[in-house]
């Protein structure tokens, strides 16, 4: 099953919160291209900044080698840069893990990245190679490319698809289960008992909407 995830960082350990030292006040967005072995995500835009004579010379970190501005387009500078990988940060979860990023945006406090994954073990192993490397990453948002997207055909609210749809990703419905209750209620930021309510609740509704009906 196909799932789409959202992650925030707060975290300034991301390569280009360097750009933000220099741009306090820009949106950076990723520009996605078909990765090569040699190349990841090679491009960005740089908005809601002095376009004219602008420059990255003065913008270093470890996980950048080089960065340079090639073009400006309708207000936005479009920018070159060579990554650093020996540097942990999202870019070498994503070339160590199977999942395709979506797209990425960025201003100086936070960042958004949504990913695809084909499948939840997919989207696990993603989020254990941050954790493992301590790449700061929280799931915002979660949901699965069907038709039970929604839910509302199923009378389940917001917060109980929300949970289910966290607690099947991580494992907790496996046999054995591959996270606890615990591990849930980390990823959704409330507490284990919380998640045990929403998961109770939403059961019974999904029962009541599928399985009662047929009788």
């Amino acid at each position: 099953m196909a799932i789409e995830a959202t992650f925030t960082a707060t975290d300034g350990e991301f390569p280009l919160a360097a750009v933000f030292s220099e741009f306090p006040g820009a949106e950076i967005e990723l520009d996605r291209v078909v990765p090569t072995n040699e190349f990841i995500i090679p491009y960005f835009w740089v908005r809601d900044i002095e376009i004219e004579n602008i420059s990255m010379k003065n913008v270093t970190h470890p996980g950048i080698r080089d960065i340079r501005v090639i073009d400006d387009v309708d207000e936005a500078a479009f920018i070159r840069i060579d990554w650093d990988l020996e540097y942990e940060s999202v870019l070498t979860a994503i070339i160590e893990t199977n999942v395709n990023l979506i797209s990425a945006i960025g201003r100086e406090n936070q960042w958004s990245f949504e990913f695809r994954a084909d499948s939840r073990q997919d989207l696990a192993d993603f989020q254990s190679y941050c954790r493992d490397h301590d790449i700061p990453l929280e799931l915002t948002k979660l949901h699965a490319l069907s038709p039970i997207e929604s839910g509302q055909e199923y009378d389940l609210t917001d917060a109980q698809r929300e949970a289910m749809t966290v607690a099947y990703t991580l494992g907790y419905y496996d046999s054995p289960r591959e996270a606890t209750r615990q591990d849930v209620a980390n990823e959704l930021g409330i507490s284990p008992q919380a998640v045990g309510s929403r998961l109770q609740r939403g059961t019974r509704r999904l029962l009541s909407s599928t399985i009662m009906r047929l009788k």
